[in-house]
């Protein structure tokens, strides 16, 4: 009998992040929010995935996806700024935001936290997120689910939500669960829990009522070749386990 692979949480959120950009084909995966969508984003292009577009985290556009810190290799071409902003105004993009705050909608903060003129802590700015949430699909990659995240209002709304014209959000994956917006009102709805969590560890962590299904599945553990391709081809090192805690 072959023996049997045990996946780290690490690797479950990173197979979650690679099944959001199921049926993307040859576009841009934007995966800047972390080390966990980007692995997402390489593991879908060599598995499910091979016409998704992948970047050495620069301007590179790479033959192969590439190994969480290492050079990009073989070079297929060169995506600078200005192309960036045509394929965002063009919808061929597919963007994962890392929000500070985040509220049952999908609006996110990346801003500030605190009231704008007396702010507690300054962030990023908005940045991109206004015209990437407006004009792209957006995920979000949260490695720290609790209530100072998921807030039932942002401090600041740096993407829009569901309530204020988003135009796609696929979902949210964090080291505990896996949420979607997929319910009437584009409210954001508990799809899976990763192995070892329970629904009521996600409730408690987050601060606002959640839908629920009536039966929560849990999240799938990777297949023994993602496990493979992760471990021994894209992250060799182990970099994806110093994002994630169990």
């Amino acid at each position: 009998m072959g023996e049997t692979l045990t996946a780290t949480r690490a690797e479950v959120c990173a197979a979650a992040c690679a099944d959001m950009f199921r049926g993307d084909g040859e576009i841009v995966a934007a995966a800047v929010a972390g080390m966990t969508p980007a692995l997402g984003a390489r593991l879908a292009r060599a598995t499910f995935e091979p016409g998704l577009l992948t970047t050495d985290g620069g301007p590179y556009l790479t033959a192969e996806p590439v190994p969480l810190g290492a050079p990009a290799g073989d070079v297929e071409g060169w995506l600078p700024f200005r192309e960036h902003l045509w394929l965002v105004l063009n919808g061929r993009r597919h963007v994962w935001l890392g929000p500070s705050q985040i509220d049952p909608f999908g609006n996110c903060n990346i801003s500030h936290i605190g009231p704008a003129d007396r702010p507690k802590s300054q962030l990023l700015g908005s940045r991109g997120a206004p015209g990437n949430t407006r004009l792209n699909p957006t995920s979000f990659w949260i490695p720290r689910h609790s209530t100072r995240v998921f807030v039932e209002k942002v401090d600041y709304v740096s993407g829009v939500g569901n309530d204020r014209g988003a135009f796609q959000l696929r979902g949210v994956v964090t080291n505990l669960a896996v949420l979607d917006f997929a319910t009437a009102e584009g409210r954001m709805r508990l799809r899976s829990v990763h192995p070892g969590v329970t629904v009521d560890d996600v409730v408690a962590a987050t601060g606002f009522a959640l839908e629920l299904p009536a039966d929560v599945p849990e999240t799938r553990t990777p297949t023994a070749e993602e496990l493979r391709i992760m471990r021994e081809v894209l992250d060799p090192k182990g970099i994806r386990e110093r994002e994630v805690r169990a």
